[in-house]
């Protein structure tokens, strides 16, 4: 099963295992495109294309590949029925890649609705600051495996702004590590680098503080740099590994 599929739900678990009691490890969603690996028992294993992520989602009727045209540069847009804000139908969330097929009162006709062409960018559109707008997580939700506005977890906060500036990077924090090669000390953070602690990941707002989808605090939380560092150190045992430059 060689076909190029796209998902077009807003969300879509991916499981360790056939069972929807299983663990959540990621999630697709609006426009992420995937590879059929095998099938059995109604449950698809599959890659994803934008970070070769392997596991199992139920069997779903899927589109063929659909090349996008934008992407969702708000922290979420709803799909509405008509070009209208009257009849929502449901949302996506940040990242999410769509293919614009009629333009009509500032709104663009996607397969199953409408969506607001002020919650979209062109999909080649890229930000020099690739951070610039994480701030729009803040007091999101965490769910481990989550990667929207209804739930995301810290290695999934990286990876999401990665993806909207169409750069790769690894879903899980020890790839992440892997992937990044620029090695820099405490002494000279500074905006935009990332903290990488064994299985947690932070980004650096300034020299002094810093923001992470952080599980004790159950929410995307900002905090000042050494006391977060400090309070990992104390409450989990774990030390900072590495710190990376993009």
């Amino acid at each position: 099963m060689n076909k190029l599929f796209t998902n077009t739900y807003p969300i879509i678990n991916l499981y360790k295992k056939r069972s929807l009691n299983s663990e959540v490890v990621t999630q697709m969603i609006y426009g992420d495109s995937f590879r059929i690996i095998n099938k059995k028992n109604k449950w698809f294993r599959i890659k994803i294309l934008e970070d070769n992520y392997k596991e199992f989602i139920k069997e779903k009727k899927f589109f063929k590949f659909i090349k996008p045209s934008h992407k969702v540069f708000n922290l979420c847009s709803v799909i509405y029925k008509h070009p209208s804000k009257r009849q929502k139908i449901s949302k996506l969330s940040f990242g999410s890649k769509v293919k614009i097929t009629q333009i009509k009162d500032r709104f663009g006709k996607i397969h199953n609705g409408w969506i607001s062409l002020n919650d979209l960018k062109p999909i080649k559109y890229k930000e020099r600051d690739i951070f610039k707008r994480i701030n729009i997580f803040a007091n999101t939700k965490y769910k481990w495996g989550g990667k929207t506005f209804k739930g995301i977890d810290c290695s999934a906060l990286v990876q999401v702004f990665f993806n909207f500036n169409n750069k790769y990077l690894p879903r899980d924090t020890g790839d992440q590590i892997k992937y990044l090669k620029k090695n820099i000390s405490i002494k000279r953070i500074k905006k935009n680098d990332i903290l990488f602690w064994k299985g947690h990941v932070a980004v650096a707002k300034s020299k002094k503080n810093l923001i992470h989808a952080y599980g004790p605090r159950k929410k995307v939380i900002f905090g000042d740099t050494i006391k977060t560092i400090d309070l990992i150190k104390k409450t989990a045992k774990l030390d900072l590994l590495k710190i990376k430059r993009i």
